[in-house]
């Protein structure tokens, strides 16, 4: 019994031995994958790094010509106010002079808006106004409207 013994015995550490040598396959497997999912992971942050520096980029350039402050700016009173806002922090011309025009829409609907008959027609007409200026600053132009568009630059110089 005893060489039953022995020969299990034998076979238990032969077991063990195989049994740390695949541990030992499996560690080093595991750390082989573990530094290539480091690797990957430091290309994507720097991949990542570069988008977000791109981005910021193209953000900085979209802002920096006012055409979507002018945009903007054609967007409903609140988008008044909005452009008006981004406008003030980095101010552009082209920015500048569809606050001026818009404002100067604004006033003339709130004014005509309490004349009963002439409100409807003033209307159409100041939604015509505002489709070609809409039309002009994504032109990229700088066009007066038709109605005291001219004026509307000299009477809010301050904007």
């Amino acid at each position: 019994m005893s060489d039953d013994n022995k020969d299990l015995g034998d076979d238990l550490n032969d077991m063990l031995d195989d049994a740390k040598d695949n541990a030992r396959k499996a560690g080093d497997k595991i750390s082989q994958k573990a530094s290539e999912f480091s690797d990957d992971a430091k290309e994507l942050g720097r991949d990542a790094k570069r988008a977000a520096d791109d981005f910021s980029n193209d953000a900085k350039q979209v802002f920096s010509d006012g055409k979507n402050v002018a945009i903007i700016a054609h967007i409903t009173f609140i988008g008044w106010i909005i452009a008006l806002v981004m406008n003030s922090s980095n101010k552009t011309k082209f920015g500048s002079f569809y606050i001026r025009q818009m404002l100067g829409l604004v006033i003339i609907a709130v004014v005509t808006s309490w004349i009963p008959i002439i409100n409807l027609v003033m209307w159409l007409v100041l939604l015509v106004a505002w489709i070609m200026s809409i039309i002009a600053a994504l032109g990229g132009e700088m066009k007066p409207t038709f109605l005291f568009g001219k004026q509307f630059q000299e009477w809010f110089k301050g904007l």
